[in-house]
C-alpha cells in the first residue's frame, strides 16, 4: 500500500485531479461503497481503476446528454408544426419530447390535445397518467390508467397496471391497490415493481412480506448484467434504504 502512495506522488498533481474526477462521478452515480475506499486509499492507481471499471462503462449514458440538445431543437420544430398542422400525431410527439425533458406539465397538455383530437390512443392516456403522477396528482391519473388497463392488462409489460396500483395506494384505496400489486408481481419482477410493492407493504405494516420483496430486489442486483445494474441502480439504492427502514422498525 505504501508503494501505491509513492506511485501517486510521481503523478502529482495529476493524481489528485484523477481522484477528484473519480469522486465527482462516485457522488453522482453512487456505485458500491467499497469504491470510495479504492479511490481514497489507492490514490492515483485506485482512482484510475475506478475510472476504467465504473466511469468508462457509464460513457454510454452520455448519449442522453447529446440527445438532449437534439430534443430541444426538435421541440422547437414540432411546436411550430402544430401551429400549421395540429394533428394528434404531432401533439403526441411533442408530449413525448416534453416528457423526455422532464417538462411534465407541458407534456400533459400536449397529450390532452392529442386525446381531444383522437380519443382512441391508449398510449396517450397512459402517458398523460404518467405525467399526472409525476406532477403529484394520482387522483387525476386514475381514470387514464383504468382506461388503459381495461383495454390491455399487459400494457407496457404490466407497468400500466403497476401505475394503477400505485395511484390506488396514493388515493387511499388500499384494498384495490393490494390486489393489483399482488397480481402484477406474479407477471413482472422488475426492480421498480419489487420496490413499489415493498414500499406499499411497509405502509400497510406488512413488514415481513416487504422485507422478502426487498431481498428479491437486492438479489436481482447480483444476477443482472452490469449494464442493467447501472440502469436500475436508483431502484436498488431505494431498496437498500427501505431495508434499513424495515430493520429499524
Amino acid at each position: 500500500m505504501f508503494g501505491l502512495f509513492r506511485l501517486s506522488y510521481l503523478f502529482y498533481p495529476w493524481g489528485l485531479i484523477v481522484q477528484l474526477v473519480a469522486l465527482v462521478h462516485f457522488v453522482r452515480r453512487r456505485p458500491d461503497g467499497f469504491w470510495l475506499w479504492v479511490i481514497f486509499i489507492g490514490g492515483f492507481p485506485g482512482a484510475l481503476v475506478y475510472i476504467v471499471a465504473e466511469m468508462l462503462p457509464d460513457a454510454g449514458f452520455l448519449q442522453n446528454v447529446y440527445r438532449g440538445y437534439g430534443r430541444k431543437s426538435r421541440i422547437a420544430v414540432v411546436e411550430r408544426a402544430v401551429i400549421d398542422n395540429p394533428s394528434a400525431a404531432n401533439f403526441e410527439e411533442l408530449g413525448e419530447l416534453y416528457w423526455d425533458e422532464k417538462q411534465y406539465a407541458k407534456a400533459r397538455q400536449a397529450f390532452e390535445r392529442a386525446i381531444a383530437i383522437r380519443s382512441d390512443s391508449p398510449h396517450c392516456f397512459y402517458r398523460r397518467g404518467l405525467c399526472l403522477m409525476a406532477l403529484g396528482q394520482p387522483a387525476a391519473a386514475l381514470p387514464d390508467f383504468e382506461y388503459v388497463v381495461r383495454g390491455d392488462a399487459k400494457f407496457d409489460s404490466y407497468r400500466a397496471k403497476l401505475m394503477l396500483a400505485e395511484a390506488y395506494a396514493s388515493t387511499g384505496r388500499e384494498q384495490e391497490a393490494a390486489a393489483l400489486f399482488a397480481e402484477v408481481v406474479q407477471h413482472s419482477n422488475t426492480p421498480e415493481t419489487l420496490y413499489t410493492f415493498a414500499a406499499f407493504l411497509k405502509s400497510q405494516n406488512r413488514t415481513e412480506e416487504a422485507r422478502e420483496l426487498v431481498r428479491q430486489l437486492l438479489q436481482k442486483k447480483r444476477t443482472l448484467p452490469r449494464y442493467w445494474q447501472r440502469i436500475e441502480r436508483p431502484w436498488f439504492r431505494k431498496g437498500q434504504a427501505l431495508l434499513k427502514g424495515l430493520s429499524a422498525s
